[in-house]
């Protein structure tokens, strides 16, 4: 393909991504994968610079485009090589004519983007960078100091991270396949640190998804004590089985919950946990780095709603955690409207509860909780809050 036509290509699958994040469709990672693999003609060069091109429009572009076109248009004005491609020739895009639409520029949406601004987030443009590929070194069978793999990873401040670039194929080394290593951000690591989960423990992942915080809590609790791990999602939960199974990690049971009758699974763990941690669903905005046209698909009414779920969580939390145990909340989301006005808030209508100082080696305090940030940490963005009982 030449240069041009790589670049028209990006418009096109542009199109499909704009199109979906409009309509709530399919993320874009299954549409450049779908809009690639339709164009069976690019070699692997050329599918790697469309990829790229594509991911630089939506990371350059604050609020939604009005078409691929217009993305990267945007992207061109600050490359005179990009420009140049609009030339017209045969399949690359029809020349640039003075005065048509230029998609914005910015963080994101501008409601957004003021909502990040009054979280406090001084740094959202860090939020747009490409992440870094970062894995945890499973305890159960190795350690970071004395493990041998492929690349030199840096150590992280989580004490079994280290942190490769992006692209790393980690996914196909030995020791991912023998569970020695999990991908996991450094920051989600960090997350499980805050839950101190200690052998012989009784500990519940309310919220274990895929499972990639309950293995860690198992490799904390070293396969001694009992580890619960529930969702309501029956796809992402069976996929923790095959990888427990890999990682030699031990969980005593796995509850699929039906959203709004939980306790009739939960109810013989009543009082009975020395920790919960909350994974709760959230608007994403922490993961940007990873999912930036996510913050096209979110609207005010939907950051309400997850706080609604958030406090609901909570409620939950409170009802299975034993006296003396803590609960840990956690949201890969950088808006108090999901993090500290969530804590606050179930705070003050649970005084049997106090805020506890997470003391993480990375991040910044947050209200009732904690911040990671990839400004603050290196890393995703997180809030954090630790509480435990008064009585």
């Amino acid at each position: 393909m030449t240069p041009a036509a790589r670049v028209q290509a990006a418009i096109e699958i542009l199109d499909t991504v704009i199109a979906a994040a409009n309509s709530g469709g399919a993320s874009a990672d299954k549409l450049v994968a779908e809009g690639l693999k339709q164009r069976r003609y690019a070699g692997s060069k050329d599918r790697r610079a469309i990829r790229e091109t594509i991911y630089a429009a939506i990371r350059a572009c604050g609020p939604v485009p009005a078409s691929g076109r217009a993305a990267l248009l945007r992207l061109a004005q600050d490359d005179p090589e990009l420009a140049a491609l609009f030339d017209g020739s045969g399949y690359g895009p029809a020349a640039i004519v003075p005065g048509e639409p230029v998609a914005e520029g910015g963080v994101a949406p501008v409601w957004l983007a003021r909502l990040l601004a009054d979280s406090g987030v001084a740094d959202a443009a860090a939020l747009l960078e490409r992440a870094p590929l970062d894995v945890r070194v499973n305890a159960l069978k190795a350690d970071r100091a004395t493990i041998v793999l492929p690349e030199r990873g840096e150590p992280l401040a989580a004490p079994q991270g280290l942190r490769f670039g992006a692209g790393t194929p980690v996914e196909s080394w030995d020791a991912f396949a023998e569970g020695l290593v999990e991908v996991q951000d450094g920051g989600s690591q960090l997350a499980c640190l805050a839950v101190a989960a200690k052998p012989g423990e009784t500990v519940i992942d309310l919220c274990a998804g895929a499972g990639g915080k309950t293995l860690a809590l198992a490799a904390a609790m070293a396969n001694e004590g009992t580890l619960i791990a529930a969702d309501t999602n029956r796809e992402r939960l069976r996929r923790l089985a095959p990888r427990a199974q890999r990682a030699g990690a031990r969980i005593a049971e796995t509850l699929l919950l039906d959203p709004g009758w939980e306790m009739e699974v939960l109810g013989p763990w009543r009082g009975a946990a020395d920790a919960v941690l909350v994974d709760a669903p959230c608007s994403g905005t922490g993961t940007w780095r990873r999912n930036p046209e996510a913050r096209w698909r979110l609207s005010p009414t939907e950051i309400a709603r997850y706080a609604e779920v958030q406090g609901r969580l909570l409620g939950l939390a409170a009802q299975l955690v034993r006296p003396g145990g803590r609960i840990v909340f956690v949201t890969c989301s950088l808006l108090d409207a999901e993090g500290a006005e969530v804590v606050t808030s179930f705070l003050a209508g649970h005084p049997d509860f106090a805020a506890m100082d997470a003391a993480l080696p990375a991040g910044a305090a947050q209200g009732p909780g904690w911040r990671l940030s990839p400004a603050l940490s290196g890393t995703d963005g997180f809030f954090i809050a630790r509480m435990g009982t008064t009585c």
